[in-house]
């Protein structure tokens, strides 16, 4: 048994014995499935606090050479399968927590040298009469060990990341380190099994990733692994019950990050559906329980700065964004584009897909959209935006929720005059014609989209109607809304374009529910007035 070699089962027994333990076992059922296969490469990325360690050292239990493991599993959910213990005990296991190697101070290469000489040093103890041709060249002693013994090995990697996160700037070590990682693992006869576990998913070149062998289960789509990504409801609603505590004040404080287990298409079977899980996260919930106290437990294992550095970055809207999630509201994003890193960042797209990993946001896999989960985030979000930085964007956003409020109230007066605050507030080249006054509007309703999905330029056959919000689903008491706007005309000119153009027809399944709103803005307008004001307003009912 050696550090990093076959290390035992030290580290899983421990989680056993632990006052509170949820047995995740089974997903040793689908590693199983895998492991001397295609798909025998997994990267598992979830956030902080959510049982990765303990999953890898699961892993190190079973499929390790060690005395005791049989006892360790016989009696776990694992065991009331058939042929569970199939694999148990049968492959030599690396297990590696790559913390202990990046370092600020050691570049990538120090850090690799290090830890192939450490592995390797292990081998050679493990079986003193294989020779090492050359003890810091991990790829060739593998090779070697192979050809001589034909014995494969598991291969688990905890921390996978862990360049980029304490490396961040260092663009050409994380480069060798993805090289360094493809040239160990990929298409290698000594692989039976390789599991990497962290925070991030694989780093892309641009488009392209050069671990592209690996299956990716990460918090936006976890698939196989969805119920073994964090305590599901039924386990927290158990340990509540063994723990006398409320479950609605936990659930209300620590679940929210809904995932889906999406099951890859198999031409052999019927269409599978997928199952959406509701999952806790496992520290909370745990320390919660233990100690009767519901609090904000995320905040003691990490400082609210880690998430105020990437919400302050305001790219396209991104505060204003904050403050909707933080309102309650979800917001569409585009995960497509983000780099896999942290520090690449096109938009504002990328900063939300960066937070779903890290666990400040849920991500609704079926809509595309990212919410704030549970009240202990909510709670981190507020300290992180308790500065000066952030009065203007809530004060913004507050002068938005009125002014929705008032257009449902049909409250012409008060439309016109919060759209002229909004207006104060932008730059005046925004208000140079029609089109530009279109994006200014739907910028002032920024809180609509809580409520609303937003179409711009919705076609009715006889023209295009400017702005129109149609409400969401979980909204659909509310009113679809159309708006039409005019450039040094009046309101009452916007109006009847929507009637003659029969804007309304083409939302009939909101009949009787719709609001036509007119706005005009009269750019020579005098301020000689007390009442002096640009916009004016009209709302119907459609």
């Amino acid at each position: 048994m050696g550090v990093y070699l076959n290390p035992g089962c030290y580290s899983f027994e421990e989680a056993l014995n632990s006052d509170i333990y949820v047995d995740k076992t089974e997903m040793l059922l689908y590693l199983n499935s895998v492991i001397k296969t295609n798909q025998k490469y997994l990267s598992v990325s979830r956030p902080r606090r959510f049982g990765k360690s303990m999953a890898a050292n699961m892993i190190c239990a079973y499929y390790g050479k060690a005395d005791n493991n049989y006892d360790l599993f016989k009696d776990r959910k694992l065991a009331k399968h058939e042929k569970w213990d199939f694999n148990l005990g049968k492959y030599n296991v690396i297990h590696i927590v790559m913390t202990n190697f990046f370092k600020k101070d050691m570049n990538v290469c120090e850090s690799l040298n290090k830890m192939q000489t450490m592995v390797i040093r292990d081998i050679c103890k493990e079986f003193p009469s294989f020779d090492v041709y050359d003890k810091s060249d991990l790829v060739q002693t593998m090779d070697d060990f192979f050809a001589e013994f034909k014995q494969q090995f598991v291969i688990v990697i905890d921390e996978w990341d862990a360049v980029f996160r304490v490396r961040k700037d260092d663009k050409e070590g994380q480069t060798k380190y993805l090289d360094f990682l493809r040239d160990w693992l990929k298409d290698k006869n000594y692989i039976a099994l390789a599991y990497m576990t962290g925070i991030l998913p694989i780093k892309k070149y641009g488009e392209h990733s050069a671990l592209n062998m690996f299956d990716e289960y990460s918090m936006i789509q976890p698939m196989q692994l969805a119920s073994y990504s964090g305590f599901t409801e039924d386990e927290v609603s158990e340990l509540c019950n063994a723990y006398g505590r409320n479950f609605d004040d936990i659930k209300e404080w620590y679940d929210g990050y809904d995932v889906c287990d999406v099951i890859p298409p198999d031409p052999n079977r019927e269409i599978l559906k997928s199952k959406h899980h509701a999952l806790y996260s496992p520290l909370s919930v745990v320390k919660a329980l233990r100690s009767g106290i519901i609090d904000n437990y995320w905040n003691k294992t990490e400082t609210y700065e880690a998430l105020a550095e990437y919400i302050r970055r305001d790219y396209d809207g991104l505060k204003e964004t904050v403050a909707l999630l933080m309102d309650g509201g979800r917001v569409k994003i585009d995960i497509s584009k983000y780099q896999n890193d942290m520090t690449t960042f096109a938009g504002k797209d990328d900063i939300l897909t960066l937070l779903i990993h890290l666990g400040y946001l849920g991500y609704d896999n079926e809509t595309g959209e990212v919410f704030i989960p549970n009240k202990e985030i909510l709670d981190v979000f507020k300290t992180s935006t308790d500065d000066k930085d952030w009065v203007d964007t809530f004060e913004e956003f507050k002068i938005s929720q009125e002014l929705l409020d008032a257009t449902w109230a049909m409250d012409e007066q008060k439309v016109a005059k919060l759209v002229e605050a909004a207006h104060d507030k932008a730059d005046n080249k925004t208000y140079n014609d029609e089109a530009a006054l279109s994006y200014a509007i739907k910028y002032a309703y920024y809180a609509a989209q809580k409520y609303y999905t937003t179409i711009q330029e919705l076609d009715s056959g006889k023209g295009y109607a400017d702005i129109v919000f149609i409400p969401s689903p979980r909204y659909s008491d509310k009113p679809a809304i159309v708006i039409e706007l005019k450039y040094d005309k009046n309101a009452e000119t916007a109006i009847n374009q929507i009637k003659y153009r029969n804007y309304p027809d083409v939302l009939s399944h909101y009949k009787d529910n719709i609001l036509l709103v007119g706005i005009n803005y009269n750019k020579d307008a005098s301020n000689t007035s007390a009442e002096f004001k640009h916009h004016e307003c009209k709302i119907e009912r459609g």
